[in-house]
């Protein structure tokens, strides 16, 4: 099953409840931060970086009124379905695996910087340390999902544990099976699920609303497509989403195999067979001089 999160920005508060779970998750620390760090106002931090994998973005933008009006957005690692640092990738450090997660082994690494340069997203962040370079970005909570499991009995402080019966252990279960930051979001702004699944829900969403939503999903296509899935009540360049990306170098590659080939052989075919003609006459050409007869003598 490919992973996938919706992310509907119409629903999202700004709480940053979903950055502090992050952070919680995987263990990163704090940053000194201060009022006014980004453009626009309130955001910090201002941007992603080596202990911040999960940023909320704040874009003070206007109704059509006038009236001001803010507008939040999760950024994160994209998790492409076709990633450009994957490919870019000379060391295989970076891989996309069968649930979605493009992840990352540190042990091969060798610092090059060719994912920073290749996101069309801007995500990965380079870091060289003594023991060597790293490269961060969000991890997709891939090892909270695939080793989440419940005990028999849950004491999470209270004075009498709990214990659990199948339908508990499955509410909490499906809690854990979840990327932090979603099971962290208060008003369901982000849902976590199987990407054709999520798909379908935006869409359902779209036409039951078409005065909420633009008329399209972000991510279904962009970048060659995502992981993450936006909905948005504004334009998607308003909440900092690029909308334009620069060719790849294996766009055109099936191109290149399935269609230049036949046309390079047609070519190819047509210039030797020029070649040979024109040797053939300047042959006969020679046999039919009278030097010819001259030097056979």
């Amino acid at each position: 099953m490919s992973r996938a999160v919706l992310v509907d920005t119409t629903r999202c508060i700004g709480c940053r409840g979903c950055q502090v779970a992050c952070k919680e998750q995987n263990r990163n620390r704090t940053e000194s931060t201060t009022f006014f760090a980004a453009p626009g106002g309130y955001q910090n931090p201002p941007a992603l970086s080596a202990t911040t994998f999960t940023l909320v973005t704040y874009h003070e933008l206007a109704t059509p009124r006038g009236d001001p009006r803010w507008v939040f957005a999760k950024r994160q690692c994209m998790h492409c379905v076709d990633p450009a640092c994957v490919a870019d990738c000379p060391a295989d450090a970076l891989r996309r695996d069968t649930d979605g997660t493009v992840a990352y082994t540190q042990a091969r690494c060798i610092g090059c910087g060719n994912c920073t340069r290749a996101c069309p997203f801007g995500v990965p962040v380079l870091e060289q340390r003594a023991a060597g370079p790293f490269v961060w970005k969000c991890t997709f909570c891939q090892d909270r999902v695939s080793t989440a499991s419940v005990p028999d009995v849950l004491n999470q402080g209270q004075r009498t544990p709990d214990v659990l019966d199948d339908a508990k252990r499955a509410r909490h279960l499906a809690v854990r099976r979840t990327p932090a930051c979603v099971a962290a979001c208060p008003t369901g702004a982000l849902q976590h699920g199987e990407r054709d699944a999520l798909l379908e829900e935006a869409r359902r969403r779209i036409a039951r609303r078409p005065d909420r939503y633009v008329d399209h999903i972000y991510g279904e296509r962009e970048g060659g497509g995502t992981s993450w899935l936006y909905l948005a009540s504004v334009p998607f360049a308003d909440i900092g989403l690029p909308t334009r990306f620069e060719p790849r170098p294996g766009d055109h590659e099936d191109e290149l195999r399935g269609e230049w080939p036949p046309r390079a052989l047609g070519a190819g075919a047509l210039v030797g067979g020029l070649c040979w003609y024109t040797r053939r006459r300047e042959r006969v050409a020679a046999a039919e001089s009278p030097g010819a007869e001259d030097s056979s003598a």
